[in-house]
């Protein structure tokens, strides 16, 4: 069974995936998401970033979609969650697409302004990053290298750490925030 902080963590990006607000993931909430990522990249390897968006969305209903019902519910991602420890295979290969969909310029590190698009993609409103950034940034060097992506992406989906880096891989994590 999930944990208090997986659900917490699970219920922030559910909200942000969930573009219609019906409760529900759903094929066009992937698309109307990378839709709003393409957008704020001008334009950058939009096919690309599909690609990548939608086989995150093709991966998660293959493994949520219990009830074959075409759409994934927030109860049905925390069974998957509950199961990420004995598929992290399926948790770095996930990493490792959206990394390429977060560095931008593909020059193998993410920057502080390519994270912040991830995250305004995500959320869809101006949220301050560069303190979530530099907790992210673990070398110090100014930039997210694929590892450390990797590693805190892992850290989020699989782990159950409250002072895990990982834990705010998409935004800041309120502490003790009820869901």
């Amino acid at each position: 069974m999930a944990s208090d902080l997986q659900r917490e963590k699970t219920s922030i990006v559910f909200a942000a995936m969930d573009v219609n607000g019906d409760g529900y993931l759903e094929r066009a909430d992937f698309e109307a998401l990378t839709d709003r990522w393409v957008h704020l990249r001008d334009g950058y390897q939009p096919e690309r970033l599909r690609e990548i968006m939608m086989g995150w969305w093709e991966a998660l209903h293959a493994a949520s979609d219990q009830d074959s019902d075409e759409k994934v519910s927030h109860d049905e991602v925390l069974r998957m969650v509950d199961n990420l420890g004995t598929a992290l295979d399926l948790v770095v290969a996930t990493a490792e697409s959206m990394f390429e969909a977060v560095d931008e310029d593909g020059d193998g590190a993410v920057s502080a302004p390519e994270y912040g698009r991830m995250i305004h993609a995500w959320t869809g409103d101006e949220t301050p990053t560069d303190g979530v950034f530099a907790l992210l940034d673990l070398d110090g060097d100014g930039t997210i290298s694929k590892s450390e992506f990797v590693r805190h992406w892992v850290e989020f989906w699989a782990g159950d750490d409250p002072e895990a880096p990982g834990t705010h891989v998409f935004g800041e994590v309120p502490a003790g925030r009820q869901v």
